[in-house]
C-alpha cells in the first residue's frame, strides 16, 4: 500500500475526484490511503481561545521585498509535514512484525520544478509514503525547502492556482501503476502500444447524413497487422 499525505489549504477540493471510480476502488481495496493535513490546523494562536476565528488561523502574510499577493508562512507548513512524518513513524512502531521500513518521498509542487513523467510515476510507486505539499497564492516560504529534503516537481509547462490539481495528477498516475488497481496490468497504456485512435461498437456510425466507419484493419482479426497499424499511428502522432 502507498500512503499519500496531502498538505493543502483546501483539502475539500480533493474528494470529488479521489472518491470516484478507480481511485475510490483503490482506496476501498487498501491499495492506497489518503490523509490530509491543513496548515491552518498547525497555526499557534496568538491568544488562548477554544473558538479560533479565521484570522487566528491565517497562514499567509506579505512577502519580504515587496510584490503582489501573499506568501504562505513556513512554520504551519513545516509542522504539517512533521505531523505526517510522525504518523508514519507511529504506524511503523505499531506494526513491529513488519521488516519493511517506511520509504518516504516529499514532493513540493512548483512551476520551476522538474517535469513529472511516467518514468517518475513508476519510480515513486516504490515508496510506502508520499507527502504532497501544495502551495497557494504566491507560494510557500522558501525556508520549508531547507527544512526538509523535497523533490521540486511541475506537472506541466504552465502555472496553476494551487498545488491541489498537481497532487491529484500524481496520485492518479502513481496509483494506477500499483498491481491490482486497474485489474488488468495491460490497462496501463504506457506499457503497451498506446496513443493510437480507438474505436468501439457499432462498426458504422451515422451523423448528420455522413457515415463514419471503423478502419478495416481493426476488424480484420489479423493481430500482427493490427499491432503494426497501432505502432505506425503512434509514431505519426509523436513526430
Amino acid at each position: 500500500m502507498i500512503h499519500f499525505h496531502i498538505v493543502a489549504l483546501f483539502p475539500e477540493s480533493f474528494e470529488s475526484y479521489l472518491d470516484a471510480s478507480i481511485i475510490k476502488r483503490a482506496r476501498k481495496n487498501s491499495h492506497i490511503s489518503i490523509k490530509y493535513y491543513n496548515p491552518r490546523d498547525f497555526v499557534v494562536p496568538k491568544k488562548s481561545s477554544k473558538q479560533l476565528t479565521y484570522a487566528d488561523r491565517r497562514v499567509d502574510d506579505r512577502p519580504y521585498g515587496g510584490g503582489p499577493g501573499m506568501v504562505i508562512e513556513a512554520l504551519p507548513v513545516a509542522r504539517a509535514i512533521e505531523k505526517a512524518i510522525e504518523g508514519i513513524k507511529k504506524r511503523k512502531a505499531k506494526n513491529k512484525r513488519s521488516q519493511i521500513r517506511p520509504k518516504i518521498k516529499i514532493i513540493f509542487f512548483s512551476p520551476a520544478g522538474e517535469q513529472f513523467t511516467n518514468k517518475a510515476a513508476d519510480a515513486w510507486k516504490k515508496y510506502s509514503d508520499i507527502i504532497l505539499v501544495c502551495g497557494r497564492y504566491e507560494g510557500i516560504d522558501a525556508r520549508v525547502n531547507k527544512m526538509f529534503k523535497m523533490a521540486e516537481v511541475s506537472v506541466g509547462p504552465y502555472t496553476l492556482t494551487g498545488g491541489e490539481l498537481p497532487a491529484m495528477i500524481v496520485i492518479d498516475a502513481v496509483a494506477r501503476r500499483i498491481e491490482g488497481v486497474l485489474g488488468d496490468d495491460m490497462s496501463v497504456e504506457e506499457r503497451r502500444v498506446a496513443g493510437h485512435e480507438v474505436y468501439t461498437r457499432p462498426e458504422e456510425v451515422k451523423f448528420k447524413g455522413k457515415r463514419y466507419r471503423v478502419p478495416k484493419i481493426l476488424i480484420s482479426g489479423h493481430h500482427a497487422k493490427i499491432n503494426d497499424w497501432k505502432m505506425k499511428f503512434t509514431e505519426i502522432r509523436h513526430r
